[in-house]
């Protein structure tokens, strides 16, 4: 293995771990102690609690176990591989923060919710832009998704509001409100930090001076270039379009150059 390749590895190693830390953190810290509703694995670890009396960590322990021995032998080693230290890891986490934290750390339910909304979602975006996956429910989804062909979106929201459902009948009206928020921002924050940095954008510029154009932005920012032969629509003139990816930060930097 080269040393690029080896940094890669380390890199997404780090990524998975800290992802792991941070979702046990928003969880045994915020959700739990709030007793908000939450799902996937860990909405159905919150039902076992409440209705079975068996602690959150241990059932997400079992079920993960069982998830990644379903999942390495339905969609491949690739599978198991990724998910092998998240569907170990996030438990025994979980568990050691729920030693520390055996009561709320605040009394407002709305900080609570944030707070555990924003780590939550920055964990699994983390643990997502390493290329991994976080166990548990995404073994049913991706499933869904290769034996049926059910959108992952389609199939991911419907277990999650199943999830929901079943925890309703022992949660005060607020603290269901207050899950909702917390499942609408942990969603957002998890795609933000899981694409960014990583977003681009295509640019396309017609002008009789391509050539300078082109030759700047492979010099000026550093950037390839592709050249499109086009036609006017009304005068039939030959030109070339210049199309280029780049991120959002260097948009103005090309505005000006152009």
């Amino acid at each position: 293995m080269t040393n690029e390749k080896m940094k890669k590895r380390v890199m997404e190693l780090l990524l998975v771990l800290a992802g792991n830390v941070l979702m046990s953190i928003g969880v045994g810290a915020f959700v739990i102690p709030e007793e908000l509703m939450s799902g996937g694995a860990t909405g159905l670890g919150l039902l076992a609690a409440h209705y079975f009396h068996i602690p959150v960590a241990v059932f997400l322990g079992g079920y993960n176990a069982i998830m990644f021995v379903v999942g390495a032998l339905t969609l491949g080693k690739h599978f198991a591989v990724t998910t092998l230290i998240s569907s170990f890891l996030f438990p025994f986490l979980l568990s050691q923060i729920q030693l520390v934290v055996t009561e709320p750390l605040t009394a407002d339910p709305m900080l609570a919710t944030v707070l555990g909304g924003l780590l939550i979602g920055a964990g699994i975006g983390l643990v997502i832009r390493a290329g991994s996956s976080t166990g548990g429910n995404d073994v049913p989804v991706l499933l869904l998704k290769k034996k049926l062909g059910i959108p992952l979106s389609v199939s991911m929201y419907g277990f999650d509001i199943v999830i929901l459902l079943f925890q309703i009948p022992y949660s005060q009206l607020e603290k269901a409100l207050y899950s909702i928020i917390l499942i609408i921002l942990y969603s957002m924050i998890a795609d933000k930090a899981s694409t960014m940095g990583k977003s681009r954008m295509q640019v396309r510029i017609i002008s009789k001076e391509y050539q300078k154009i082109t030759d700047a932005i492979k010099t000026q920012i550093n950037r390839g270039v592709t050249l499109y032969h086009i036609a006017g629509g009304y005068t039939g003139e030959e030109s070339c379009e210049v199309m280029t990816i780049l991120t959002s930060r260097e948009l103005n930097e090309l505005s000006d150059l152009v």
